[in-house]
C-alpha cells in the first residue's frame, strides 16, 4: 500500500510537472494565457518625454488597455516572461524554435527577404508565436533577454498568441510565403514531416510557393479563430488596399510607419477604402503622432464589423515588393482598444 500512495504521489507531481511545462504565452504574472497584445509607447508623445520603454498592454482577461507596470526591457514584462521559456529551451531537441527579422540583432539589415519579424517557440504539443516590429530584437538565445536601444524611440507592436501543435503546421506553411531572415533557429529531426517548410528555412534554403499570397485560418488553443495574410514578394501590390481591404470587405483605418517621400496615400480606388492613421490615443495621457509610431496595423473604420490586424509591413511603395503578412481577428474587446485609438485619419 505505501508503495502505491508512493508512485501515485510520484506520478501525480511528474504531471503538475508537466503542465506547469507547457509552453505559452505569458502574462505580466507569468501565468498562461490565449493571447495578448502589447503597445510600446514611442519616446516623444504629445507634451511629454516618456522613458521609451513604457507599453499598455491587453490579453483575453482584460476589457481595455492597461498601462503595464513593468518596462519591456525587463524579464518581468509580458514579453520577457513568454520569451524566457525559449532562452531555457533552445538547446533541448524536444521544441522547435525560430528567430526572424529582416533587421536582425548584431547582424546587418537585409532587404532580400521579407519586411516581417517575429519568434516562434512549440514542442509536440502546443507553444506559441510571437510577431512584432521591433528591428534587432530578440537577441541570440546565448544572450539571454534583452531589449535594443534603437527600440526606445518610437512606437512599435507585438502579438502573441498559442497555438496547438497542428495549428503550426499551418504557421510552417504561411513562414514559406513571407520569406522571413531567420538568424536562428531549431527543428529537430522528429518535426521534420509535419514542418518541411520551416525545416527548409532554418536550413536556409528558399521554399518555391504558389500561388503568390495565402491566407490561412488558425485557431488559438482556446479557441478563438485568427486569419492569417501571407503574400510573397511576387505579390506586388500594398497589402492593406489591395487585398486585406477586399478581402475581410471593409474599410481600414491602418497605422504603419510612414515617412514623406516613401508613404503611400490614403486609397479611395478600391471598392474599399484603406486611409492613413496621423495621430493615436491609448489613454488621456498618452497621445502622439504617427510619426513617431513604428508599429503596424488596422482597423475597420465601422464599428459593425470589428476587424483588427496587427502585422509586419508598411504603407510604402519599396515594401510591396516584399514579402510580409498581417493576422486578424474579430475580437470585439481587441477591437474596442484599437479603434477607440484612433484620433486622426486622412481620408481620401
Amino acid at each position: 500500500m505505501f508503495m502505491f500512495c508512493l508512485i501515485f504521489f510520484q506520478l501525480f507531481f511528474f504531471l503538475g510537472a508537466l503542465c506547469e511545462g507547457e509552453i505559452s504565452c505569458l502574462n505580466e504574472d507569468g501565468q498562461p494565457v490565449d493571447w495578448f497584445i502589447m503597445y510600446k509607447l514611442p519616446r516623444i508623445k504629445q507634451g511629454s518625454l516618456g522613458s521609451g520603454v513604457d507599453y499598455m498592454y491587453l490579453d483575453a482577461s482584460l476589457t481595455k488597455w492597461q498601462m503595464s507596470k513593468n518596462a519591456v526591457n525587463t524579464s518581468e514584462g509580458a514579453l520577457g516572461r513568454t520569451l524566457s521559456q525559449l532562452y531555457q529551451r533552445y538547446q533541448l531537441n524536444s521544441s522547435a524554435y525560430m528567430l526572424y527579422n529582416d533587421a536582425p540583432p548584431v547582424l546587418k539589415y537585409v532587404v532580400n527577404y521579407g519586411h516581417t519579424k517575429g519568434a516562434l517557440l512549440f514542442d509536440q504539443f502546443q507553444g506559441f508565436w510571437i510577431t512584432h516590429s521591433i528591428p534587432h530584437f530578440p537577441p541570440f538565445p546565448e544572450m539571454g533577454f534583452g531589449y535594443p536601444s534603437t527600440g526606445k524611440l518610437f512606437g512599435q507592436s507585438v502579438q502573441c498568441t498559442t497555438y496547438s501543435y497542428k495549428q503550426f503546421q499551418r504557421i510552417s506553411q504561411q513562414l514559406s510565403y513571407i520569406k522571413p531572415y531567420t538568424y536562428n533557429c531549431s527543428v529537430p529531426s522528429a518535426y521534420y514531416a509535419d514542418m518541411k517548410e520551416m525545416a527548409w528555412i532554418c536550413a536556409g534554403k528558399t521554399v518555391s510557393v504558389v500561388p503568390r499570397r495565402k491566407l490561412e485560418k488558425l485557431m488559438s488553443v482556446k479557441g478563438e479563430t485568427f486569419l492569417s495574410f501571407a503574400k510573397s514578394h511576387r505579390y506586388v501590390d500594398d497589402i492593406y488596399a489591395g487585398w486585406i481591404a477586399q478581402t475581410l470587405q471593409t474599410d481600414l483605418l491602418v497605422e504603419t510607419w510612414q515617412r514623406q517621400t516613401h508613404q503611400l496615400p490614403s486609397n479611395c480606388s478600391l471598392p474599399y477604402h484603406t486611409m492613413n492613421i496621423k495621430k493615436v490615443s491609448l489613454s488621456e495621457l498618452v497621445t502622439f503622432s504617427s510619426y513617431y509610431d513604428h508599429s503596424k496595423w488596422c482597423v475597420s473604420s465601422k464599428k459593425q464589423i470589428q476587424w483588427t490586424c496587427i502585422g509586419d509591413l508598411n504603407r510604402e511603395s519599396s515594401q510591396a515588393w516584399r514579402g510580409g503578412g498581417l493576422i486578424c481577428s474579430q475580437n470585439s474587446v481587441v477591437y474596442k482598444a484599437f479603434r477607440s485609438a484612433v484620433v486622426w485619419y486622412k481620408s481620401c
